[in-house]
């Protein structure tokens, strides 16, 4: 369930506004790369402890910088390039 847009009170703690998954996930780069001011990390925090949805966007966030952060390169196979090329252009060409 995607938490609503408007901004509450945190019951657990009166002190962290909450904030929405809209939110999160426009910093959600920022945190993984742990470049988000204290409050905003703690806000985000605090709806990441009760929101499923924005855990799974994390996580997978978090994969895909460890994907393409570790820098190794795999062989495509034979003629790949060429196959790409023909499949993407009679995708375009059909939708024209």
């Amino acid at each position: 369930m995607v938490m609503p847009l408007t901004s509450l009170i945190s019951m657990a703690n009166p002190f962290v506004v909450e904030i929405s998954c809209v939110e999160v996930w426009q910093e959600i780069s920022n945190y993984v790369d742990g470049d988000v001011e204290p409050e905003m990390k703690s806000r985000m925090e605090a709806h990441l402890r009760k929101c499923k949805h924005c855990v799974a966007v994390l996580e997978g966030t978090r994969n895909t910088v460890q994907l393409l952060a570790d820098g190794e390169w795999f062989p495509l196979p034979t003629n790949f390039s060429e196959r790409l090329l023909r499949r993407l252009s009679s995708e375009f060409c059909e939708d024209k």
